[in-house]
């Protein structure tokens, strides 16, 4: 491939369809990754389960809401709701595909969209109040052996008339990460710059990176709080903690013995925090589906807590909003092997409606005002992108 592959022009033709999905590393892949860029747009066929992805041989996009673990889980623990559990992909119409070695065909410049500071009011769906009540309520649990953790969130949401393309853009321009992703459907847009793989497939190999420890970037002192967040004993447990989970979940569907913790609480530098990601793998069962590893596996264990189950049926009591895409994944099939991103740092936008998420794990030694602060945090982190030149 010679010609360069422009992410604005790949955005501005999606314009044109009903469905449309966008998926760029921004060249920071690690061993694992296989392309720099995939796009598609158009529908040449609809899948509404995974398992009719199986015996498909072709490219497919798609998302999966955090509510499609009502599709096992109701029907396993009769616990949940009964609710829609929303899973997508479309084989499109349109394809762009650009391996990790073409990455430097892909142009990531554009034009200066000039979006105002100052004009965008949102709300928080809880209040601080309600806030520090639920960590002590969540932390009673832990205390009772209810969980040992839990991903709490909170949402903020404002009535904006956007142009969502230009927001994704801004967005990656701002914040490159590894698995950022636009995804549109019928008017309904969900678009983030997230850093965390969720679950990727390439023959009979399985791999989840979880994220769990992260450190806002001070360039000047790198290595120093590269070494602190290491070091940091309450991140290093929450993600060791999510890691045996992800251990767990893999198992149901591998080969035994062949689960193997690649990397632990390794350090990884992105463009605004430090992120520390472990590595799992695993060889799993020849007999094994699309639907058999997502129910295994989904949703992910850095997005609920421990033990999953057990922890979801308090996150829907305890949490102001349904999760929707937030913590759900965006990704590709192609003929049985598939690569899923998590849902985070990033909006939905529907009917003139933006709303952004953030979170974190709520142990027994969390401090409640300590976490609101540090939810603040990231919220700021996440609006600053359209009120500020990062």
């Amino acid at each position: 491939m010679e010609n360069k592959v422009s992410v604005w022009e790949l955005l501005q033709r999606s314009r044109s369809y009903s469905h449309a999905a966008l998926l760029i590393s921004n060249k920071r892949q690690d061993a694992h990754s296989k392309y720099e860029l995939i796009w598609g747009a158009g529908i040449k066929k609809l899948f509404t389960d995974p398992s009719q992805l199986e015996g498909y041989s072709d490219w497919a996009l798609g998302r999966i809401d955090y509510a499609y673990k009502n599709k096992k889980y109701f029907r396993v623990m009769n616990q949940f709701p009964q609710q829609e559990s929303y899973f997508e992909f479309f084989a499109p119409q349109e394809l762009v595909v650009v391996p990790v070695e073409d990455k430097n065909i892909v142009d990531y410049s554009g034009a200066d969209l000039g979006l105002n500071q100052g004009l965008f009011e949102f709300e928080c769906s809880t209040t601080q109040e309600k806030y520090l009540e639920t960590v002590e309520k969540i932390k009673e649990c832990i205390r009772n052996g209810s969980y040992y953790e839990m991903n709490y969130c909170i949402q903020y949401f404002a009535e904006l008339d956007i142009d969502p393309y230009e927001w994704f853009f801004r967005l990656n321009q701002a914040a490159p990460s590894p698995f950022a992703a636009f995804y549109k459907s019928n008017g309904h847009y969900v678009f983030c710059a997230s850093p965390e793989r969720f679950l990727q497939k390439t023959g009979l190999q399985l791999l989840s990176q979880p994220i769990k420890g992260t450190r806002k970037r001070c360039p000047q002192k790198d290595d120093e709080d590269r070494e602190e967040l290491r070091n940091h004993s309450k991140d290093r447990a929450e993600n060791v903690m999510i890691v045996d989970l992800v251990r767990n979940d893999l198992s149901m569907v591998s080969k035994v013995g062949s689960v193997e913790v690649l990397e632990l609480c390794e350090i990884y530098t992105f463009s605004h925090v430090h992120q520390m990601i472990s590595t799992i793998v695993s060889e799993m069962e020849e007999n094994q589906g699309f639907n058999e590893i997502l129910e295994a596996t989904f949703p992910m264990g850095s997005m609920t807590g421990a033990p999953k189950i057990e922890v979801m049926k308090y996150i829907d009591v305890m949490e102001d909003f349904k999760r929707k895409s937030y913590s759900g994944s965006l990704g590709y099939w192609k003929a049985g092997d598939f690569d899923l991103n998590v849902v985070i740092r990033g909006y939905e936008y529907s009917e003139k409606k933006l709303t952004y998420s953030v979170g974190g794990a709520i142990t027994y030694d969390s401090i409640a005002l300590e976490e609101w602060e540090e939810c603040q945090t990231k919220a700021r982190t996440v609006r600053s992108v359209y009120t500020s030149n990062l």
